[in-house]
């Protein structure tokens, strides 16, 4: 019995120390590479979106999940999906996923490439779209 005492002790002291050891690894990691789980749920739900909207893999040049740093907009997830159609090379879209409901929005900041945000419409700006802030 003496002996089971000893081996409860010596797994608690063992979950202890991985906890204290591995919790500033995952803590680095969803800093650089966000969350899992939220990167999941974009890499489903907006290119689905996108192909309802009638775009194609020969239209897109580029799209992938990119964790933003400065969201101040709770009612999406905090990663987006950057967009950039072959048309328009140099303007990257931004879309997200609402929290309720699992909506894709189309955010209405876009940029061209600088440090200067577009706001007016472009070829492919969607008709309702979001602020990050």
């Amino acid at each position: 019995m003496n002996y089971l005492k000893e081996r409860k002790w010596l797994y608690i002291l063992i979950t202890l120390l991985l906890t204290i050891v591995l919790t500033p690894f995952t803590v680095i990691y969803l800093i650089n590479n966000g969350n899992p789980y939220e990167r999941y749920l974009l890499d489903k739900y907006i290119p689905s979106h996108l192909e309802k909207m009638g775009y194609t893999d020969s239209d897109i040049l580029d799209a992938h999940y990119a964790e933003e740093k400065d969201s101040n907009n709770d009612d999406y997830y905090h990663g987006n999906y950057r967009v950039q159609f072959k048309d328009e090379p140099n303007i990257t879209y931004y879309y997200g996923l609402s929290k309720k409901g699992k909506h894709v929005t189309q955010f209405c900041e876009r940029d061209d490439g600088t440090t200067k945000l577009i706001s007016s419409p472009t070829e492919h700006s969607e008709n309702v779209c979001a602020n990050k802030e």
